[in-house]
C-alpha cells in the first residue's frame, strides 16, 4: 500500500505545462541566439549540443555558441559577449545555480531575454524570460520508486555517485531520490561523492568504494547520470563481479551506451533525460518576441527504460 502511494505521487507529479506557438511563426528565421553551453562532460551533454545546433539550422535562426568547460566564468564571459553583440536572444545551460544576478542583469537592461536550459538558477525569476528543463526531482524519486519495487523495499545499501557539486540537476536528483528513501528504513546510502557527471570518476570512485567496502554487502548503485553509471559498471567488472545481478545500477540519461549495458545484462534501469530542449527554448524566445506571455518553466519530460526494450533502443538510437 505505501508502494501504491508513491507510484501515485509520480503519476500526479508527471503532468505537465503544454506549451505551443503558432506553427506557422515559429521557424525563428532570421533570429541571432546566443547560447552558453556548460561543456562537454558527457554523452548526453554532447547529443544535447548536437541537437540545439540542428535544431537552429533547421529553423534558420544564426546561432552563437560557445561550449564554457564546466566554467562559470567562462560561461560569464560568454553572456557579456552576447550582449555587446546585440543577440535577439540568449540561452544559458548554466554550470552551477548562483552567481548568475549581475550578468542576467546586464543583459535584463539591454533588452536582451535570456532562457536557462537543462540546470537552474536561484536568481530572481523576473531576470530571464522562462526555463526550460527536465524536473529533476521527478527523476530521482522515480530512480528510488524502482529500486523499492526491485528490493520490495528491504535492506539495501546503496552507493550515489553524484553530479557536479552546485548542480541543480545533482542537487534536485537526490532530494528526491531522498525524499522516497524516506519511506523505506532498511535502505539507505552509505557511500555518496560527486564523480562531475564524469565517466572515469563514477569509476576511480567505484573502485575506491570496492576496496573499502565489502563489495557482496552493497545492494545498488545510484548514479546522477549514465556516465558515471558506466564506469561504475567497469569497476564493478574488475573486482570478478556482476553489474546488474550482483549490484543493482539506476541511472539518468538514457544514453545509447546504457542501453547497450542494459542489453548486455550489467545494468537495470535508466530514466530519460531529453536532449532535445532546444526546440521548446526557441519557441518560447519567438512567443515572448511576437509578445505572448510564457510561463516560468516549461518541463520536458521523459520515461523510464528496462533491460526488455534496450537492444531495440540501441539500435534505434544509433541510427
Amino acid at each position: 500500500m505505501r508502494f501504491l502511494r508513491i507510484c501515485l505521487l509520480i503519476v500526479l507529479l508527471g503532468s505537465v505545462i503544454v506549451f505551443s506557438v503558432d506553427a506557422q511563426n515559429n521557424s525563428g528565421k532570421g533570429l541571432t541566439i546566443g547560447f552558453s553551453q556548460v561543456g562537454s562532460e558527457s554523452a548526453w551533454r554532447l547529443e544535447f549540443t548536437r541537437a540545439i545546433k540542428v535544431e537552429a539550422q533547421e529553423r534558420g535562426i544564426n546561432l552563437l555558441f560557445l561550449n564554457a568547460e564546466n566554467s562559470q566564468k567562462n560561461q560569464i564571459t560568454a553572456l557579456r559577449s552576447f550582449i555587446n553583440d546585440h543577440v535577439d536572444a540568449i540561452i544559458l545551460a548554466p554550470v552551477i545555480e548562483t552567481g548568475w544576478d549581475q550578468i542576467l542583469h546586464e543583459a535584463q537592461d539591454a533588452g536582451i531575454p535570456v532562457v536557462i536550459i537543462d540546470r537552474n538558477v536561484t536568481a530572481d525569476e523576473s531576470l530571464y524570460l522562462t526555463r526550460v528543463s527536465s524536473d529533476f526531482v521527478y527523476e530521482g524519486r522515480l530512480a528510488a520508486v524502482w529500486l523499492a519495487q526491485a528490493t520490495a523495499g528491504k535492506k539495501c545499501k546503496i552507493i550515489e555517485l553524484e553530479g557536479t557539486v552546485g548542480s541543480s540537476a545533482a542537487r534536485d536528483r537526490q532530494i528526491g531520490f531522498n525524499d522516497v528513501l524516506k519511506l523505506f528504513p532498511d535502505m539507505q546510502i552509505i557511500f555518496s561523492q560527486s564523480g562531475d557527471f564524469i565517466r572515469q570518476n563514477g569509476k576511480k570512485i567505484m573502485d575506491s568504494i570496492l576496496k573499502t567496502e565489502d563489495p557482496t554487502e552493497i545492494c545498488a548503485v545510484w548514479s546522477h547520470n549514465d556516465d558515471m553509471a558506466i564506469g561504475a559498471i567497469q569497476a564493478i567488472k574488475d573486482a570478478g563481479m556482476k553489474p546488474g545481478k550482483d549490484i543493482l545500477i539506476v541511472s539518468v540519461d538514457a544514453t545509447p551506451d546504457i542501453f547497450k549495458a542494459m542489453a548486455d545484462g550489467d545494468a537495470n534501469a535508466t530514466i530519460e533525460l531529453s536532449p532535445y530542449l532546444g526546440g521548446p527554448a526557441f519557441d518560447a524566445i519567438i512567443a515572448h518576441l511576437q509578445g505572448e506571455d510564457i510561463p516560468k518553466w516549461i518541463p520536458v519530460t521523459g520515461k523510464i527504460y528496462f533491460p526488455d526494450t534496450a537492444a531495440a533502443e540501441y539500435a534505434k538510437r544509433q541510427q
